[in-house]
C-alpha cells in the first residue's frame, strides 16, 4: 500500500508523540519534529507508511540518546495482558469452537493499542475480549481459516504489539505448533515485539520464534534479513497481525492472512471496510 498524503500529518503527529513519550525536554521535541518534517519531504510516498515510520523513530532514537523509548511501557502492557490471559484460556477451552474464539481475541487484542491504553487494568481489557465474542466472523471465513491451517506445511506468524501478543499466543496456542514460526521486530520500534516481548509473553516456550532483522513499524521483505526472507519465501501460509503489516504486504502475491481491527480511515478506504471492523482477508499468490 502506498503512503497517501492523509498520512503525513499523522507520522508528524506520531512522532511528536514519541518524542513526549522518550523525554519531557521540548528543545529535542523541537529537534525531532524539525529533522522528521525533512526527512517526510524527500520521502517517497509510492512506499509503505510503516517504512516512514521506522525514519521517524530512528530520529527519535537518535535525539534523546534512548535505544528502546517505549521498553518500560511494553513491560507494563505485557504484564496487564499476561494478568487476564488465564480467564481468556480458559473461555477459549470451554468455547464450541475454541479456534474461532482464538481467532477473534487475537483480533481484539489488536483492537486494543496497548501503547496508548498503558493504564488500562483488567476490566479494561475484559471489556475487549467481550465485544470480541460477540463479532460476527463468517462461518464460511472461519472454515476457509481453518482449512487452510491444516493444508500448510510452514505457517510464519508475523507478531504486532506487546500486549497484543498475549491475544496472540491463545491463537498459537490453537494451532499446530510444529507448523509455526512466530516472527518479532529486529530491533525495537514503538511498541512492537522484540524477542524480549515473546520470552515474557511464553511464545518462545510454545513455537519457534525468529526475529526479521529490520526496525520497520511493518514487514518490508527487502527491508529484512536473508534468513527472514527465506523463511517467507519457503512459507506456503503467513498469518499478519496489525495494520503496520497490512500497510507493508497488502500487494505482495501471497498466502496472507491479514488479522487486525481497521482502525484509520485510509485503511479502511483501501479494504474497502467500515471504521472497526474485525478484518479477516486472505490474499493469494
Amino acid at each position: 500500500m502506498k503512503t497517501y498524503l492523509e498520512c503525513l500529518p499523522c507520522l508528524v503527529r506520531q512522532s511528536l508523540e514519541a518524542a513526549r513519550h522518550a523525554t519531557p525536554d521540548e528543545q529535542i521535541h523541537e529537534q525531532v519534529l524539525r529533522k522528521v518534517l525533512d526527512a517526510l519531504r524527500a520521502y517517497d510516498l509510492r512506499r509503505p507508511p510503516p517504512v516512514a515510520g521506522g525514519l521517524i523513530h530512528r530520529i527519535v532514537r537518535e535525539s534523546t540518546g534512548l535505544d528502546d523509548p517505549y521498553r518500560i511501557s511494553k513491560q507494563i502492557c505485557n504484564r496487564k495482558a499476561l494478568e487476564i490471559y488465564p480467564e481468556m484460556k480458559e473461555f477459549v477451552r470451554q468455547s464450541p469452537d475454541p479456534l474461532g474464539a482464538a481467532l477473534r481475541l487475537s483480533i481484539a487484542g489488536n483492537a486494543m493499542d496497548f501503547a496508548v491504553h498503558s493504564r488500562a487494568d483488567r476490566q479494561d481489557i475484559r471489556q475487549i475480549m467481550t465485544e470480541a465474542v460477540s463479532r460476527h466472523i463468517s462461518t464460511a471465513t472461519l472454515r476457509e481459516f481453518r482449512e487452510h491451517m491444516d493444508r500448510a506445511t510452514a505457517i510464519l506468524y508475523l507478531g504486532d504489539n506487546a500486549g497484543e501478543i498475549v491475544f496472540d499466543r491463545l491463537l498459537v496456542e490453537e494451532l499446530p505448533a510444529e507448523k509455526i514460526t512466530f516472527v518479532v521486530k529486529g530491533g525495537p520500534v514503538i511498541n512492537d515485539v522484540t524477542r524480549e516481548d515473546a520470552e515474557i509473553t511464553g511464545i518462545t516456550d510454545l513455537v519457534e520464534v525468529i526475529d526479521n532483522g529490520s526496525d520497520i513499524p511493518g514487514t518490508i521483505p527487502g527491508e529484512c534479513s536473508p534468513e527472514f526472507v527465506r523463511r517467507f519465501e519457503q512459507s506456503d501460509l503467513i498469518i499478519s497481525k496489525g495494520q503496520g503489516n497490512y500497510e507493508c504486504l497488502s500487494d505482495v502475491r501471497r498466502d496472507i492472512y491479514f488479522l487486525f481491527k481497521a482502525k484509520c480511515p485510509v485503511i479502511t478506504m483501501d479494504v474497502k471496510c467500515a471504521s472497526g471492523t474485525y478484518v479477516v482477508a486472505l490474499n493469494r499468490r
